[in-house]
């Protein structure tokens, strides 16, 4: 269920939507995940190299699966970062499959209903898609195109997977997506949640994904023990 001290849905001028893969394979880093969820919120409000602190930006999470169909939780809705309630593994565990291309059509979906000036959508994922019913590959493609037209940005985190196949098949460049270690999804998502305020602050006009960043995130390690 969403947090009940969400705030409504009325359009907020910065707002981050993080899709969470739930499924079975997560299973071995889902506290980290979650954790680096938490670290992104605290991450996104506080202050930072003289900025004021990020109160009026808002947060929606959700986490996906497939079991007899598509599963699209919502646990924070449109949350603003200033009074984030850290989500923890009582509210939801991984199971299923991968319907990531009916996930990620949901997402963008929901962001369009929801219409902000600016906004960052931040897929993590461990896994390729192997279930969705509702969206095609095309379909999540122009979707993507879609938000990306409205001046959005998309990231696309590998969580100790590597093997970005699908998210290049639906237009995401190599800027916009990173492998992280267990270990190291903590530090990206706080850096993540940096890159989002210098975003929403009109401060950069993207985020994208920096050899510095990737070094971080322990990609290359992520890849050798994967064999990507």
């Amino acid at each position: 269920m969403p947090n009940s001290s969400d705030h409504s849905s009325e359009a907020a001028a910065s707002h981050a939507y993080i899709l969470l893969d739930r499924t079975g394979s997560m299973s071995a880093i889902w506290e980290e995940a979650l954790g680096s969820v938490n670290a992104y919120a605290d991450g996104l409000f506080t202050p930072e190299g003289g900025r004021p602190p990020g109160g009026d930006d808002r947060i929606t999470l959700a986490v996906f699966d497939h079991q007899a169909g598509l599963h699209f939780d919502l646990l924070r809705t449109a949350a603003s970062a200033k009074d984030w309630k850290p989500v923890t593994s009582a509210e939801a565990s991984p199971r299923g499959m991968t319907p990531l291309f009916d996930a990620v059509a949901r997402m963008v979906a929901l962001a369009e209903a929801d219409n902000p000036k600016r906004a960052i959508l931040v897929i993590m994922t461990d896994g390729e898609e192997n279930a969705s019913r509702e969206v095609t590959r095309d379909g999540v493609k122009a979707a993507l195109a879609r938000a990306e037209a409205r001046g959005w940005e998309v990231v696309f985190l590998g969580a100790e997977f590597a093997k970005f196949t699908d998210a290049e098949s639906i237009g995401m460049a190599a800027g916009k997506t990173m492998a992280m270690s267990k270990d190291n999804l903590d530090r990206s998502m706080r850096s993540l949640a940096s890159k989002s305020r210098r975003y929403f602050s009109a401060e950069a006009a993207s985020v994208d994904f920096t050899e510095e960043d990737r070094r971080q995130a322990g990609e290359e390690d992520v890849k050798r023990r994967k064999g990507n």
